[in-house]
């Protein structure tokens, strides 16, 4: 994991000169958070990025045609070709909370990522984000949203290395385990 990190933050750093140099950084930080709702929603792009029995260029080509319908920047399509080739798209994932997250620090934002059952709507997002703000006692609050069907409701929210968690999921879990001490 370390390897791969170390990696991620190589390819990371590349990006960002080049999306700064050009102009694009919103835009590839945008790129990077559309690709991740995709990717959260979409195991079959999570098997196909995971494994390494599809050939590189067919790889490419399906991320290109994703993100192509996306409307990605095209120096985030050359990108994704890149990591396609190089044999490094499992690593997409931590490439993308890097980014986001480097982004965030450059600008001074609190970075949190908040996990619930369903696809949070925008009003339910800035709720989130002002009760983060609240908490944090920042203004600015750089909200990363995933679904993970799993937790049947509430959410899990991560901010640096606090997290709170008030999914059913957990909740069912500590009542089972409570149970079992029980009987």
């Amino acid at each position: 994991m370390a390897y791969s990190s170390a990696i991620a933050k190589r390819y990371v750093k590349a990006l960002f000169e080049l999306a700064d140099a050009g102009g694009k950084v919103d835009a590839i930080a945008k790129n990077f958070r559309d690709l991740d709702a995709i990717m959260s929603e979409s195991a079959e792009l999570r098997r196909m990025m995971e494994g390494s029995s599809i050939a590189r260029p067919r790889q490419k080509d399906a991320m290109s045609a994703i993100l192509g319908r996306a409307g990605a920047d095209a120096l985030m399509l050359q990108f994704i070709g890149i990591l396609c080739l190089n044999g490094r798209l499992s690593i997409l994932p931590q490439i993308t909370k890097e980014f986001l997250a480097d982004l965030a620090k450059r600008r001074g934002e609190v970075s949190a990522e908040v996990i619930s059952a369903a696809v949070l709507d925008a009003s339910h997002q800035a709720h989130i984000t002002e009760a983060i703000s609240r908490i944090t006692q920042s203004d600015k609050v750089a909200l990363r949203a995933s679904v993970d069907a799993s937790l049947i409701g509430g959410l899990v929210v991560r901010i640096g290395s606090r997290m709170i968690d008030t999914s059913i999921k957990t909740k069912l879990n500590r009542l089972e385990a409570a149970m079992k001490g029980v009987g």
